[in-house]
């Protein structure tokens, strides 16, 4: 597309790539690798890992008018930024840091005392409160790589990623964004300048911070690529790119070296863990090609995704699987044939805002599958007043995903025979081209993955997997 801006990189850095002072170490070596080869680079960073759950952790504290324990979460997280800046900074840059980060800690405290005194948590207040991960890890790398020669200035993405008011998981508002990139953070571009700022989080349009949802660092680096119409996105995790499959299931899991966005998408929605599914959106809409790579690896070539992946001799590139769901099912039949059955049955899954993974229909009954959450008794006596209905818990859906499924004869009796020791409950093939799924029980996953793994992966195809390395990878956890 005209005016795409092919020097210019999105680079984000999930939590243990900016953990601790050696992780972000190894980052800054990166992003001064990508200036070195003349590349202009805009970086957004997570919090570091596991701040998150510890900010939610406090909120949560301070909600039950737990005030102790708050603060108590809140000053480990104090001496724990602060041992890390003095760790990478030379002693006039941390000074100057350190008053900061404790200016934000005071405010985080302030907040926390607030919510205690109340008694009440809500959705607004707890955006604001794990906002500090990300405002605080993104100061610290920005000034790390000014030290380094990388001239690193400090963006708040709370004046670029603009939002609406749905706390939690805010959709933003593109247009808007375009414009304040353009404002904020171009010019700093064009000064040979590396922006640095926090993913997951943003603000409305009336400076109120919200956040994108677990997972929106990811988002926030594909929103500012399309806004600046960057020329590609790096993902960096620790892992070293999309794999076959989970390499704790499977320690001989392959890297897949090259993937398309659709692909991508359907394996980041049902559970592959190294990409947000809403990343693809973006990218996709601009055809910016998105690249995983490994921060303790960064000799790996990782995974690239593109609008169009080379054909493959296998039908599937990856399985995936995504646990804790439950089966509900629906059965009417005195609305045998009734207008507007199936259109009532979504809306009560609408009306309690739960996405539904997967339907399956029958001539009086339909099952569907939903991630197991407090609300499924509420949703069931809403659905008793027009079905019976009775749910299962503790399942699992295993995706497989190539774009080829349909082009391969007998694929469903290779991948049924494969777990023909599994007991099946659900199937679905043909609402995806790209996409074959079922679910089991959960307790089956494990041996599921490695018996169809060795189906279809134990020949793998070189042009498209990494048949080099078959080692054990720790993977990471979404990254935010």
């Amino acid at each position: 597309m005209s005016g795409v801006r092919e020097k210019l990189v999105i680079m984000k850095f999930g939590g243990t790539s900016v953990e601790d002072a050696a992780a972000i170490e190894r980052t800054a070596k990166i992003v001064y690798g990508r200036r070195e080869r003349d590349l202009d680079a805009v970086v957004v960073v997570s919090a570091m890992a596991r701040v998150t759950d510890q900010l939610l952790a406090a909120a949560a504290a301070a909600g039950r008018a737990d005030r102790a324990g708050a603060l108590a979460i809140s000053a480990r997280l104090r001496n724990r930024h602060i041992d890390t800046t003095a760790e990478l900074l030379e002693q006039d840059r941390f000074s100057k840091l350190q008053t900061v980060i404790g200016a934000e800690f005071d405010a985080l405290d302030d907040l926390l005392r607030g919510i205690a005194a109340v008694g009440e948590l809500t959705p607004r207040t707890t955006d604001l409160v794990v906002s500090f991960g990300e405002r605080l890890s993104s100061r610290i790398v920005a000034e790390a790589f000014a030290q380094r020669g990388i001239n690193g200035v400090h963006v708040d993405a709370r004046q670029v990623i603009i939002t609406d008011t749905q706390y939690g998981k805010a959709i933003p508002q593109e247009e808007l964004i375009e414009a304040r990139l353009i404002e904020h953070v171009l010019p700093l571009i064009e000064l040979r300048q590396t922006p640095v700022m926090g993913g997951f989080i943003g603000a409305t349009a009336n400076n109120i911070t919200t956040t994108l949802g677990r997972g929106g660092s990811d988002f926030s680096a594909a929103l500012i690529a399309g806004g600046l119409h960057a020329g590609a996105i790096e993902i960096w995790t620790d892992v070293n790119g999309i794999m076959t499959t989970d390499p704790r299931i499977c320690p001989d899991a392959l890297r897949v070296k090259t993937i398309s966005f659709e692909e991508a998408a359907e394996l980041a929605y049902f559970g592959a863990k190294v990409l947000h599914p809403a990343t693809i959106l973006p990218a996709v809409q601009k055809n910016i090609p998105v690249v995983v790579l490994n921060s303790r690896n960064d000799a790996s070539e990782g995974t690239r995704i593109t609008a169009v992946a080379p054909r493959c001799k296998s039908p599937f590139k990856s399985i995936a699987a995504k646990k804790h769901l439950t089966i509900v099912d629906i059965v009417a039949s005195r609305m045998l044939m009734s207008h507007g059955y199936l259109k009532a049955v979504f809306d009560v899954f609408d009306k309690h805002q739960v996405a539904i993974d997967m339907v399956s229909t029958s001539e009086v009954s339909i099952s569907v599958t939903v991630d197991t959450s407090d609300k499924l008794p509420a949703i069931a006596a809403d659905l008793a007043k027009i079905a019976d209905v009775k749910y299962e818990s503790q399942k699992a859906l295993i995706c497989m995903v190539g774009e080829d499924i349909r082009g391969h004869r007998g694929i469903s009796g290779r991948v049924f025979s494969a777990v023909k020791h599994v007991n099946v409950r659900m199937i679905s093939q043909g609402a995806s081209e790209i996409n074959m799924s079922f679910m089991i029980e959960e307790e089956d996953v494990e041996e599921a993955i490695r018996s169809l793994h060795k189906e279809f992966f134990s020949e793998p195809d070189a042009t498209i997997f990494d048949i080099e390395a078959r080692n054990p990878i720790k993977t990471e956890a979404v990254s935010r």
